[in-house]
């Protein structure tokens, strides 16, 4: 009788040595499980970007800033006409208050993001020569702008291996019990020390998609899910992970 073929779109976790099925601590998986998470993340998107429309470091910046509490596809629509006006901080001063917020009213909290977007529009001209920095400890310093956001920011623009917990990644690494906590910052300090260091860089993009258009926050789409069956959530509805393949290019 022949052996059966291998499965190509998993391995067999259980497979590895005693050491590597502890779990991890602070987490529901071992070292294995989530080695094989995030490699199943990286054939199924290998190059993962993040959706937001920018051309600089200074309009990430703003469209991420803009972004908070609003759809990344609501803020790319305002932004469109927005950047090509306005994709320095010099030219957004000049634009005002007042004119910002007609291009950005469709995005709520439009008031106030829209003085926020001016002051650290400013603030990188009087305090930084209109660079934006490559600092957490320095962004975070600009009106509006929060670790969250100064993690995107970091990350795309810079390449930093961050990880910036939104709704998304603070729902799955709850859900899944990943990287489980009360606050953003309790599940991005869990995160950053789980994740294989191979695997850090794009990891935010991975789980923020995953989040996204798969375990979705009223109805996970389980039978789309590519790790199914390493998944410890309770709520799930499926033991058979979808077929590993990669996904088109994202367009954004």
């Amino acid at each position: 009788m022949e052996n059966p073929k291998p499965k190509i779109n998993q391995i067999d976790v259980s497979a590895k040595p005693a050491k590597a099925q502890r779990r991890v601590p602070g987490t529901r998986y071992t070292a294995a499980e989530i080695h094989e998470i995030f490699r199943r993340f990286s054939v199924q998107r290998p190059e993962p970007k993040g959706e937001l429309e920018h051309v600089n470091p200074f309009t990430l910046l703003v469209a991420v800033a803009l972004s908070a509490q609003a759809t990344d596809a609501g803020v790319n629509k305002a932004t469109r006409a927005l950047f090509k006006v306005a994709d320095t901080p010099e030219k957004m001063v000049a634009l005002g208050v007042d004119r910002l917020g007609e291009y950005i009213r469709t995005i709520g909290l439009w008031r106030n993001k829209a003085k926020n977007v001016i002051a650290l529009s400013q603030s990188l001209i009087d305090q930084y020569c209109s660079v934006v920095p490559n600092e957490r400890d320095e962004l975070v310093k600009l009106p509006g702008v929060g670790r969250k956001t100064a993690n995107v920011v970091l990350n795309m623009a810079f390449g930093h291996s961050t990880m910036a917990v939104d709704t998304h990644i603070f729902r799955i690494g709850n859900r899944l019990g990943l990287a489980p906590g009360k606050t953003p910052d309790e599940v991005e300090a869990k995160l950053m020390r789980v994740i294989p260091s191979e695997y850090l860089y794009h990891a935010h993009h991975w789980l923020i998609l995953h989040g996204r258009y798969v375990c979705k926050a009223r109805k996970p789409e389980c039978p789309a899910c590519v790790i199914a069956d390493i998944c410890k959530a309770a709520e799930k509805t499926s033991e058979i992970p979808a077929p590993l393949v990669p996904l088109p290019p994202q367009t954004i």
